[in-house]
């Protein structure tokens, strides 16, 4: 078992940006021995998911992507983002939501409770949320120009105490977001809920979904709020990659 582990995260540097790797570099990105990654590329290339190139260097060999193809053809974004949601609610006990944009709102189309969660009223699958508050509609406002055309106005209304309605603090706040790549929300929705939210992005850079992970106020604090953006903001990122993978349909 240890050792196809290892050779998973060896397999797992390989990627669109660094295709091929040499034996020097792949042992010191991974951190493992020489002998142990030559031993398990070996393993790989007489399973004939890695080939070697002229010069020596391993590359991934067509099987890996006839794999990867046909489990893409069954992936959708819910598909996608569940295994990630599932880890951070295993993780932080938190509940995890993932959000897709619409013209109304924000529509949560999946949630995951972990061990602790907080009983949220009125965010179950399939409610619409205001994209001016809330981690997860937030940080998709941020990043769409045609939602923030719509949805950035004077009008808007106060949810609760703190939600943010001035356009310039606003403006400024949702700049902010895409500079950081999260957002945080802490009351802005319902008084005593905190989440952290990251977004998920199409192959033109254009928002799609959000995956965020919400809670009590009090458990998204300090380290342990930077634990939770550092998550989130990693599985917002993976799922971006999975999703931007996808064939065209």
């Amino acid at each position: 078992m240890g050792a196809v582990l290892k050779a998973c995260t060896l397999l797992e540097h390989f990627g669109a940006e660094r295709p091929v790797w040499t034996l020097n570099d792949l042992t010191s990105a991974s951190g493992m021995n020489k002998t142990t990654v030559h031993r398990l590329m070996a393993t790989l290339i007489h399973a004939g998911w890695v080939a070697r190139t002229e010069d020596g260097s391993y590359r991934i060999a067509m099987p890996v992507f006839e794999i990867g193809a046909a489990a893409l053809a069954e992936l959708d974004i819910r598909s996608a983002a569940k295994p990630f949601m599932s880890e951070l609610a295993t993780t932080f006990g938190n509940t995890a939501y993932l959000m897709v944009p619409a013209e109304q709102g924000a529509v949560c189309i999946d949630l995951l409770e972990g061990r602790n969660s907080l009983v949220v009223a009125g965010i179950n699958i399939g409610s619409v949320m205001p994209y001016h508050a809330a981690a997860g509609p937030i940080v998709m406002l941020a990043h769409s120009r045609a939602l923030r055309e719509e949805w950035v106005r004077a009008d808007l209304p106060a949810i609760t105490e703190r939600t943010t309605t001035d356009v310039d603090d606003l403006v400024e706040r949702l700049d902010e977001i895409v500079k950081s790549g999260y957002s945080v929300s802490n009351s802005d929705y319902l008084p005593g809920v905190a989440a952290v939210g990251a977004p998920i992005l199409g192959r033109d850079g254009s928002v799609v979904a959000s995956i965020s992970v919400g809670g009590r106020a009090e458990e998204f604090e300090g380290q342990t709020l930077t634990v939770k953006i550092e998550k989130v903001r990693e599985a917002g990122a993976r799922v971006t990659r999975i999703v931007q993978a996808l064939p065209r349909g």
